[in-house]
């Protein structure tokens, strides 16, 4: 039983991260300042990096000068980073960051209390999980690996960011999503705390459940008119022959 009877017949759940899975305030206040801090070191050291290279050329192509260097490509990565701007490339350099920090144990992931045991209970009873957010593939696996609770990759089918799959708020990623995923999008449920990333996922066919956490910075907005959730514990998933 749910607490408010959010109860969606579908085949695999796509989760947001930031907000919805976890604090929006760790990613601020730990991931931020720590990748932050290294793109200096990144951007000197690694230059000749084939990830890194494609990011500096992004970044320059968004500043319009195919020149710039280490120093303007780092005042960009800043200002994005200040401004909270989902650049592609930023979120690659971030991506590696983290990465690396997490595999030095400098960095563990967050996740809301009620998450993990939902997610658990959705997988076992056969719904496929994927996720769909705007820091890059590299970082949601460096994320799920490095958990408080182990390493939870072998729970998630799919990871998509807006590289693979395009901007959050356009319902043409997710008709790639669900593309890529061979999942009806009538047998997709998407869960995020912001609305116009929901408003997209049922643009494109989706289910959308918006999860509203106390604290969080979408929270007073609100979900739209969208179906909310406190907590993944009010949502229950059907599949066949089970319902969780």
């Amino acid at each position: 039983m749910t607490l408010r009877g959010l109860t969606y017949d579908v085949d695999a759940v796509v989760l947001d991260i930031e907000g919805t899975t976890s604090a929006t305030g760790f990613v601020v206040d730990v991931l931020y300042p720590y990748s932050r801090s290294r793109f200096g070191e990144l951007l000197s050291e690694r230059a000749g990096d084939p990830e890194v290279a494609r990011a500096v050329a992004q970044v320059r192509t968004e500043l319009g000068d195919p020149q710039a260097g280490a120093a303007a490509v780092e005042k960009a990565l800043n200002a994005w980073l200040d401004a909270d701007v989902k650049a592609t490339p930023l979120k690659t350099l971030q991506g590696i960051i983290w990465s690396e920090g997490f595999a030095r144990g400098d960095l563990v992931s967050h996740f809301y209390d009620d998450v993990v045991p939902r997610l658990r209970a959705w997988h076992g009873a056969g719904a496929g999980l994927y996720v769909y957010s705007s820091g890059s593939v590299a970082a949601q696996r460096a994320w799920f690996t490095n958990s408080p609770e182990g390493d939870l990759t072998s729970l998630v089918s799919g990871l998509y960011d807006t590289e693979n799959a395009g901007p959050k708020q356009e319902p043409e990623s997710y008709r790639r999503i669900a593309e890529a995923t061979g999942v009806e999008p009538s047998r997709l449920l998407f869960l995020s705390d912001r609305p116009g990333e929901l408003d997209a996922a049922r643009a494109a066919g989706w289910h959308a459940v918006g999860i509203r956490r106390p604290g969080e910075p979408y929270y007073e907005q609100g979900v739209g008119d969208h179906a909310e959730a406190g907590t993944f514990d009010e949502i229950t998933i059907s599949t066949i022959g089970s319902t969780v």
